[in-house]
C-alpha cells in the first residue's frame, strides 16, 4: 500500500546533481515511471535557478555537495523565495548525514542516500524508492515546512512529583517527515520526562547524527541506542538504522534491546516491533505517539499497546507531511487522541499528570 496518490498528470521533475552519471540514471528512472517526467537536469544550482524559472517543475531532486553553490545554500534561498517540494540526494557519510538533516530543517520533504559503492547499479536498485519518494514529495506540496529562523521553543514545566517517571515509558514511531516532528516533540519536554524509545525509519549512517543533533537541542538526553541500556527518565533512545529497537524488562528496570531480525513492514528499524515490545513489557505504564510517516508500520503494534492499557496519541493530518502511519493507526482503533504536532508534548505530559502518571485510560 502506498500513501502517494497517482497524479492526474505527470509529475514534472528537475534533477540537480553535479554528477553526469547520477543525472543520467535519475532521468532514466523517472522517465521509466508512467506518472512522472524528467523535464531537465542541471549540473549546479546556478543553472538550476534559470531552469526553474523556465520549466516550472513540480519536484526537485537536489544533491547536497556541488560546485559554485552547495545544495543547502541553494535550498535555503529556494525555500525563502520560491518554496517547492525537494527530495535531497546525500552521500552515506557522516558529513552527508549532517547535511541531509539540515536540509530537512530547511524544508526538504525527504532525502535519498547515495550508495557507497556501485553507484550505477545501486541507484537503479533504488528505482522504486526514488519514484515513491518523488510521489510523496509531490503530494506533500503545501505541507512541507518552509524554512524559517529557529525560534526558542516554550519549555514545559518539570513534572516533579506528579508522576513516578521510572515506571513510565513513552514510545514514538515516525517515518517521512518524522525528523522534524520528533524534534518538535522532544524539544519541549522537561528534563525529568519519562524514558522515551523511538523508532524512526532512517538509514544506518544517519541515526547517530540525528540523535546527536537532538541532544544538543533538548533538555532531555538523546542518544542512539546501543542495546542493553537501562531506560532512564529524562533520556530518549533512538533505534539505530541497522536494527530493530525493543523494550524489555530486567527486574524492576526497563532495558533496551537491539535485534537484526528481518525487516517488518519492509523496515528495520520497525515501529511495529518497538510498539509490540512496549505493549508486552510496559502495558498501562506506556504512552504511544504515532507521528507523520508513509505506510502502515506500527498500526497493529499500537493497537496491541492500547489493548494492554496504554494511552495513545497520533499526529493530525494537517501537520503531517504524510498522514499514512497515523491514519492507519486511527483506522484500526489504536488511537485515543489526534493532536497537532505543536501540542503533542503538552498533551502527553497532561495525560501523564491527569491519570496519576499511570498512562492508562480513565
Amino acid at each position: 500500500m502506498t500513501d502517494a496518490v497517482m497524479p492526474a498528470r505527470k509529475i514534472n521533475v528537475l534533477i540537480i546533481d553535479d554528477s553526469a552519471l547520477i543525472r543520467a540514471i535519475l532521468t532514466e528512472i523517472i522517465n521509466d515511471s508512467p506518472d512522472m517526467h524528467a523535464i531537465g537536469a542541471a549540473s549546479n544550482p546556478l543553472q538550476a535557478r534559470e531552469m526553474i524559472k523556465t520549466l516550472n517543475p513540480d519536484v526537485l531532486t537536489l544533491d547536497v555537495e556541488m560546485p559554485e553553490m552547495d545544495g543547502l545554500t541553494f535550498l535555503d534561498k529556494l525555500m525563502r523565495l520560491r518554496p517547492m517540494p525537494v527530495l535531497m540526494i546525500s552521500s552515506l557519510t557522516e558529513r552527508g548525514s549532517e547535511a541531509a538533516l539540515r536540509a530537512l530543517e530547511l524544508g526538504a520533504v525527504d532525502f535519498l542516500p547515495k550508495p557507497k559503492l556501485g553507484i550505477s547499479d545501486g541507484m537503479r536498485e533504488y528505482a522504486e524508492t526514488i519514484t515513491e519518494k518523488i510521489r510523496v514529495a509531490y503530494n506533500a506540496r503545501g505541507k512541507f515546512r518552509i524554512s524559517t529562523p529557529t525560534l526558542p521553543r516554550e519549555q514545559l514545566p518539570a513534572l516533579g512529583m506528579h508522576i513516578g517517571s521510572t515506571e513510565k515509558i513513552i514510545a514514538v514511531g515516525a517515518s517521512t517527515g518524522g525528523t522534524e516532528a520528533i524534534k518538535e516533540f522532544l524539544v519541549r519536554l522537561p528534563a525529568d520526562a519519562p524514558g522515551i524509545v523511538i523508532a524512526q525509519h532512517m538509514p544506518e549512517a544517519f541515526t547517530k547524527s540525528f540523535a546527536a543533533r537532538l541532544d544538543g537541542l533538548c533538555k532531555i538526553t538523546v542518544k542512539e541506542s546501543e542495546g542493553n541500556e537501562r531506560v532512564l527518565p529524562g533520556h530518549a533512545y533512538i533505534a539505530p538504522g541497522h536494527s530493530h529497537l525493543l523494550l524489555k524488562r530486567s527486574g524492576a528496570n526497563y532495558m533496551t534491546e537491539l535485534s537484526q531480525t528481518p525487516p517488518v513492514n519492509h523496515h528495520r528499524p520497525s515501529v511495529e516491533v518497538l510498539f509490540r515490545s512496549v505493549a508486552k513489557n510496559a502495558g498501562k505504564n506506556a504512552i504511544g505517539v504515532m507521528l507523520t510517516g508513509m505506510g502502515k508500520d506500527g498500526a497493529i503494534g499500537m493497537l496491541e499497546m492500547r489493548q494492554a492499557g496504554s494511552y495513545n496519541f497520533a499526529q493530525n493530518e494537517a501537520t503531517c507531511v504524510v498522514f499514512g502511519m497515523p491514519r492507519e493507526a486511527i483506522a484500526v482503533g489504536a488511537v485515543d487522541e489526534v493532536v497537532p504536532i505543536q501540542d503533542m508534548a503538552q498533551k502527553v505530559l497532561q495525560r501523564l499528570i491527569s491519570s496519576g502518571g499511570m498512562g492508562n485510560r480513565v
